[in-house]
């Protein structure tokens, strides 16, 4: 993949070329890149972040979608490669988190490991639940937008903004469900996972047992909230991901 092709996936909303590392960041099924400006704005000095830009949203809403989690991270994989100068570290929030964690395995595959692996709002590869939020009318699916609360309320208001959005978020959901972890080697580096204690999507024991992916450290944060408890608390979420990368690279 050329740079000018890779520039496609990756946006920089605060860029920071003399940080010392990079962190790449995977959205959430019916999400997008900008999800990730505050992010970008709050990391610090020390973090390059790339936010990713996937097919069939915003400006590149001409492209088809992908509903296959595995081809999403494999070209999600090369669109980064020519921005692994520098040591770097991968963040995905629900269907984001396993994005990250195939695009971490890929590119440990290829000797370009990770410094570290940071998850929020999913539950480990291993761990399967039988779900079909895709398979679901446009009603059905717009209840569970509004049941996990991490869209705009006023969106709903918006019929036109809401027949754009349903065709990415079935496409999303379709991609994180039918998603099946393949066993392999695990990953060396360490994994930090985030959840919200009355997360539906993902229970504490779910989100604890990415451990079992990791031959490093392992440690899960557990806050109060629901599945975007992320809103809330930012900027605890931000300080963990900093301090855990700043010594990393000294």
């Amino acid at each position: 993949m050329t740079t000018t092709t890779s520039d496609l996936w990756v946006r920089r909303y605060h860029p920071r070329p003399d940080a010392p590392v990079r962190l790449v960041c995977f959205p959430h099924a019916g999400s997008s890149a900008p999800y990730y400006v505050p992010v970008a704005a709050g990391a610090g000095p020390g973090v390059d972040v790339l936010s990713i830009q996937y097919p069939g949203r915003q400006e590149r809403r001409p492209e088809p979608l992908v509903d296959d989690l595995d081809v999403l991270a494999e070209q999600c994989t090369e669109a980064i490669l020519p921005w692994l100068d520098r040591p770097f570290a991968l963040f995905g929030h629900s269907m984001g988190a396993t994005v990250a964690f195939e695009v971490a395995r890929r590119l440990t595959a290829r000797s370009r490991e990770p410094l570290h692996l940071f998850v929020s709002g999913r539950r480990a590869p291993s761990r399967l639940r039988d779900e079909h939020v895709h398979r679901r009318d446009d009603a059905g699916i717009i209840a569970e937008m509004k049941s996990l609360s991490g869209t705009d309320t006023r969106v709903f208001d918006d019929e036109d903004l809401v027949q754009m959005l349903l065709p990415i978020v079935r496409n999303d959901y379709k991609a994180a469900e039918t998603y099946v972890y393949k066993d392999g080697e695990p990953l060396r580096c360490p994994v930090t996972a985030f959840t919200g204690h009355d997360d539906p999507k993902v229970s504490v024991e779910e989100a604890d047992a990415w451990r079992e992916h990791t031959t490093g450290p392992a440690v899960l944060h557990v806050y109060d909230g629901g599945h975007f408890f992320l809103t809330k608390h930012q900027a605890a979420v931000l300080a963990v991901i900093s301090g855990s990368l700043t010594p990393a690279v000294v």
